[in-house]
């Protein structure tokens, strides 16, 4: 081969070379928006597992989630804390939104819009509007996935930044981690499996069954065994101040009113939980399902319930908006005692 040939061959090679990089080469942001887009376009609904650590209280917390959804506007999450023995189930179905305590037999059904009122961690498709939505999203790519930093629509407006860990290969999530102003990460959600467009069967996304499906996994509570522990807010807003507590004998045992009063009076009222007879729906027309962290709690303009750990909590104020109710609910977490 002639040296003219050979620079030929040489020059030739190097354009091929080129335009299989270019051809296999990195993804732009545009392109791996565009097919998040249409894949929350024409995805018909996804199964997911994952493990949610919480570092919002003094010891981090762990928790099981499994996800259903089956477009457009059915879904089913369950939370399982194994330490604490605290299952929940929120459920969006035809009849309405559930929160779902199967240990207690309780439940609650709302008119709500849940869940696109705000940021939800463990769906798929909010996480994917937030990166969406966010103009001035921050975008990474690794050898094997493409990180997402967004701002975020939480209800605890402490969480005020995301970062979403997307495989490359599918763009399904595989990480989640929620950080508050200093960049702390709060909360982290490792997905462990993920499955789109999967078959559903009838009565998955039913109250009643999901209902007992549950208790037989994790059965009704037990009589508590030990007298109840009173627990108390460690968040206090500004110009409130504890003012004292009292002690009611109820035909169910003992029952705590802590009061607090000043510029945003409120009071904290917990007894043991009761297990409920029948499984009919509580229904609140005003209320909403509130993410407290470590529990799903039941909020409407002036109170906020919960059961957490074999009690029950009912916060009441006309002085604290909700925000701050949250922010106190959050706090009283089971490991400060006065």
């Amino acid at each position: 081969m002639n040296a003219l040939k050979r620079a030929r061959w040489f020059v030739a090679l190097g354009l091929i070379f080129t335009l299989m990089l270019v051809g296999c080469g990195e993804k732009t942001q545009e392109d791996v928006i565009g097919d998040l887009d249409k894949k929350l376009t024409e995805m018909n609904g996804y199964k997911a597992k994952a493990t949610m650590t919480l570092q919002t209280g003094k010891d981090p917390q762990m928790y099981e989630v499994e996800v259903w959804h089956q477009r457009k506007s059915f879904y089913r999450v369950a939370l399982k804390n194994q330490n604490k023995d605290q299952s929940q189930i929120i459920l969006r179905n035809d009849d309405g939104v559930f929160v779902l305590t199967p240990a207690l037999n309780k439940s609650f059904r709302f008119q709500s819009d849940w869940p696109t009122n705000s940021s939800q961690v463990y769906l798929f498709d909010s996480l994917v509007q937030d990166i969406l939505m966010d103009p001035e999203r921050k975008f990474t790519a690794t050898d094997e996935h493409y990180v997402f930093q967004t701002s975020t629509n939480y209800q605890n407006k402490n969480l005020n930044s995301q970062e979403v860990t997307l495989n490359k290969k599918d763009l399904s999530p595989r990480q989640v981690k929620i950080m508050n102003a200093d960049l702390e990460v709060l909360v982290q959600l490792d997905f462990t499996e993920f499955a789109l467009d999967p078959s559903f069967n009838d009565g998955d996304f039913d109250m009643e069954r999901n209902m007992t499906g549950a208790q037989m996994d994790v059965p009704t509570m037990a009589e508590p065994s030990e007298p109840m522990t009173v627990h108390y807010p460690m968040y206090e807003p500004q110009g409130t101040e504890f003012a004292g507590s009292q002690e009611i004998e109820t035909e169910n045992g003992k029952r705590v009113v802590l009061q607090y009063e000043g510029e945003r009076s409120y009071t904290l009222i917990q007894e043991q939980s009761q297990i409920v007879p029948a499984s009919i729906p509580m229904h609140v027309s005003e209320g909403e399902p509130v993410d407290l962290g470590f529990t799903i709690g039941v909020m409407t303009e002036e109170s906020i319930m919960w059961s957490y750990n074999g009690v029950d909590f009912f916060l009441a104020s006309q002085d604290l908006d909700q925000e701050e109710m949250m922010a106190i609910a959050r706090s009283v977490y089971g490991t400060l005692e006065k």
